[in-house]
């Protein structure tokens, strides 16, 4: 089989994929690229590739295959692998009770990494036969201010962008100039698609693709708002960093040579507003829910999901945790992390079509203590300062607006400050892995020395509320319990009072 990824023959470790049992039983010579996608990781590969992977078992959507790209330099890692293994990859998903289920997936397939070549990949992105461009560039993508909610335009990759734009560097930068060139060339606009864990995730996209073209072009943005789709999405899938472990043991069980399998949850939904440019797979046959309004349930994921996993990360890291099925299993957490998310965070959702909210709370503490996961702590943790403002502070500011309690946002936001102050509460080290992290690491050290508000102060992830009487009360209240009494007393304490 002639490889799509630039080679005239299969290597030994594609060869090893494309004959496994588990490998995929449609003609992977007939799929040809229907969508570009950018950030192509593992939740990437553990969600929308598998669902298109779904739909080719079924004989469906062969002309919806993936053309991954990469733009940052650790993207070469992934150019490297999908090109060894003609971007074949195995996906296991691990259950509660330890059953293993593996899967080869075989939806990817082409992959360019921009910086190899800029002119191949808009070239791609402006053939016809590219009907969508997604995107998982994760929270701190998107180039968007949190505190004022405007795409950043003195930031140097997009001023780049904006100068340059046939030699983009960013993935907004490729978006508009392949736009632009697909009006110059009067061929139909492409949908951009968020697949990203943000609210208005698509409304998200737009403002950013829009932001972007009128730095180059005011004319181009007013094109690209009539005429581009820019849906908005709920992805949800429990998907950690791939470990030696899990090579090993691909390795091993399977008989399958594969540098970088992904692991993941059985646990999956995609909730997708039905409005697309050049129309869409058809991802209703694969178990996609299509709706006309997307917010409720981003809503439910982004204030249950996301903030239990806040929630989890940093009391747990507190009380010198590592993962996350342990933390989810200490009954302290755990009650914490429910109080609030039943007694503060449910206060704040609408009503969410087909889902029973007190049932979805409970299946995220089943899915949460699933240890054959072993989610690390510090991958939740992980740019906190991005996460902590989408997932738990809206709902802080929502109770505020209408006279509630936040006592439990406001301790969870005092747990965190505590964590980057660097050291879990038996002494051993809580590293901050964060792109604010330098600036955040600095005040954390201002409040160890006795300045309670230092972390709340940055008005770039806490906006207003560090000049908010309530919740500065409520948070420094917390602040100096958990310092005096140990994070465990005062969640047992919060649990009972609130």
């Amino acid at each position: 089989m002639t490889s799509t990824f630039g080679t005239s023959t299969q290597s030994s470790v594609a060869a090893s994929l494309a004959s496994a049992f588990l490998a995929p039983t449609y003609d992977r010579s007939a799929v040809t690229s229907g969508i570009v996608h950018f950030g192509l990781g593992n939740f990437h590969r553990a969600h929308q590739a598998m669902y298109l992977d779904r739909l080719m078992s079924e004989g469906e959507a062969l002309d919806w295959g993936i053309c991954g790209v990469g733009v940052m330099p650790s993207d070469k890692r992934m150019r490297d692998v999908m090109q060894n293994q003609d971007g074949l990859y195995t996906l296991v998903l691990k259950h509660p009770d330890g059953t293993l289920e593996p899967k080869v997936i075989g939806s990817i397939h082409e992959y360019l990494y921009a910086p190899d070549d800029p002119s191949k990949v808009l070239d791609k992105m402006t053939d016809a036969g590219t009907r969508i461009v997604s995107l998982t560039v994760t929270e701190g993508g998107y180039n968007i201010d949190d505190a004022t909610g405007e795409f950043n335009t003195e930031n140097p990759a997009a001023k780049h962008d904006a100068e340059h734009p046939d030699k983009p560097t960013t993935a907004f930068g490729f978006i508009v100039e392949a736009l632009r060139r697909r009006r110059d060339a009067g061929i139909p606009p492409f949908t951009v698609m968020s697949c990203d864990n943000l609210p208005g995730n698509g409304s998200i996209a737009k403002a950013a693709v829009l932001a972007q073209a009128k730095l180059t072009d005011p004319e181009l943005e007013a094109w690209i708002r009539a005429n581009v789709a820019f849906p908005n999405g709920m992805v949800d899938r429990i998907t950690p960093v791939t470990t030696p472990e899990d090579v090993e043991m691909v390795r091993e069980r399977y008989g399958i040579e594969d540098a970088w399998p992904v692991t993941a949850e059985p646990f999956a939904q995609w909730v997708l507003e039905d409005k697309f440019t050049l129309g869409r797979p058809p991802f209703e046959d694969a178990g996609v829910q299509l709706v006309d309004d997307v917010v409720p349930y981003e809503l439910m994921k982004l204030r249950l999901l996301n903030a239990s996993h806040q929630s989890l990360a940093h009391w747990g890291r507190l009380l010198g945790f590592e993962f996350a099925h342990d933390a989810a299993a200490d009954p302290d957490v755990a009650a914490f992390t429910r109080a609030y998310l039943e007694k503060e965070a449910l206060e704040t959702l609408l009503p969410v079509p087909g889902i029973d909210l007190p049932q979805y709370v409970n299946t995220l503490f089943e899915r949460f203590t699933n240890a054959s996961i072993a989610d690390t702590l510090a991958r939740l943790a992980q740019d906190a300062s991005d996460r902590m403002p989408k997932f738990v502070l809206p709902t802080v500011r929502d109770n505020l607006k209408e006279n509630r309690s936040i006592k439990l946002g406001a301790a969870m936001c005092a747990a965190w400050a505590l964590g980057m102050e660097g050291k879990a509460e038996d002494g051993s080290e809580i590293v901050v892995d964060d792109q604010q992290g330098d600036r955040l690491v600095a005040l954390a050290a201002r409040e160890r020395d006795g300045e309670d508000t230092a972390v709340i102060s940055d008005e770039a992830v806490f906006g207003e509320l560090g000049s908010d009487p309530r919740f500065v009360e409520a948070f420094t209240e917390a602040l100096r319990a958990i310092r005096a009494d140990g994070a465990r007393a005062v969640m047992k304490r919060l649990v009972a009072e609130d």
